[in-house]
């Protein structure tokens, strides 16, 4: 499955990573771009036991990938 998650912080970025690890194609999106240029040189903002090992399989099928978005929701 296809998941886009919104917000790459606790919740968003935990929850995308493992969603990611049982196989589904993930695109985590955030409004802060040195968060997102961050997450995608593999550096991790917050810790989480396995969650290093599990994006940096970035590029991997399934992985998690991150994106820049300048537009708030809601």
């Amino acid at each position: 499955m296809k998941i886009a998650m919104i917000g790459s912080g606790y919740v968003g970025l935990v929850t995308g990573a493992c969603l990611a690890e049982v196989g589904h194609t993930v695109a985590c999106v955030d409004v802060d771009p040195e968060k997102v240029r961050a997450l995608n040189t593999g550096v991790i903002p917050i810790f989480e036991p396995g969650l290093e090992r599990i994006v940096a399989g970035n590029g991997a099928p399934g992985a998690p990938i991150f994106y820049y978005s300048g537009t708030r929701c809601g």
